[in-house]
């Protein structure tokens, strides 16, 4: 299986196709996995809409109770962590440039890898991107501890561990990995396509597209005809900003 080690995780991943890499965050929040691209809440499967022109890399998200990925879990672990995981992939693969495509969770993940290595990443796709508007409620969020539940073979978890990882994850509100004085000063190339819930707050990705100084927003995309019109803008958008040489 393709599987890398690194700082005591390991993390499967898979390649799909050939070309300019892409690199894929799929949607569930701590439980994103590979498997999660086929279902319903993907309307953009990446790996049939795009790896017969590029390489697309998915991935299982560490502790994805579903998945392959698995790490030690502690209280100084947060959003830096997954991006280590996501950079030592593409380290593991030779892969020094890419594009980013990620929903849900991707949204956080996209705006973390950006501030961490901006240089390897030629343009992003963040769609429905997770984020909250107001302050974080008191205790942890249902879906929160259910993931927790869920977890097997962790015997260094504690429920102070599990507070200061969820406390790291989610206490700042807005697109949680990244604040708003960063997406001002963000030059990568970014489109939004708007999320429509309480999860994936609309407002929260029509401020995205009005901090962000690149950016191309959808405000509908999700289902019928938007959905329809979207694939062929999104498309487009990756290949205006693949490298000529790929």
């Amino acid at each position: 299986m393709p599987t890398i080690e690194h700082n005591g995780a390991s993390i499967y991943y898979e390649v799909h196709g050939k070309g300019f890499p892409i690199l894929t965050f799929a949607p569930a929040g701590l439980l994103s996995t590979i498997a999660v691209w086929s279902g319903d809440t993907a309307p953009i499967n990446p790996v049939t809409e795009w790896s017969k022109d590029y390489s697309v890399i998915v991935m299982d998200q560490r502790n994805a109770p579903e998945g392959r990925s698995h790490a030690p879990i502690t209280a100084n672990d947060g959003w830096h962590s997954y991006t280590a995981d996501h950079i030592a992939v593409l380290d593991h693969l030779k892969i020094d440039r890419c594009h980013l495509y990620g929903q849900c969770i991707g949204g956080p993940f996209i705006m973390s890898f950006l501030k961490a290595a901006p240089q390897r990443v030629a343009c992003a796709v963040a769609a429905q991107p997770s984020g909250r508007i107001g302050p974080l409620k008191p205790g942890r969020l249902p879906r929160f501890d259910n993931w927790a539940k869920s977890l097997t073979n962790h015997p260094e978890l504690t429920e102070a561990a599990l507070d200061g990882f969820y406390q790291n994850m989610y206490k700042d509100g807005f697109l949680y990995s990244v604040d708003r004085e960063f997406l001002k000063t963000c030059k990568t190339p970014i489109m939004v396509l708007a999320g429509n819930d309480e999860a994936h707050p609309f407002p929260i990705s029509e401020e995205m597209s009005r901090l962000l100084s690149d950016v191309e927003f959808i405000p509908e995309w999700k289902t019928g005809a938007a959905l329809e019109a979207a694939r062929p803008r999104v498309s487009a958008f990756l290949k205006k900003h693949t490298p000529a040489a790929a």
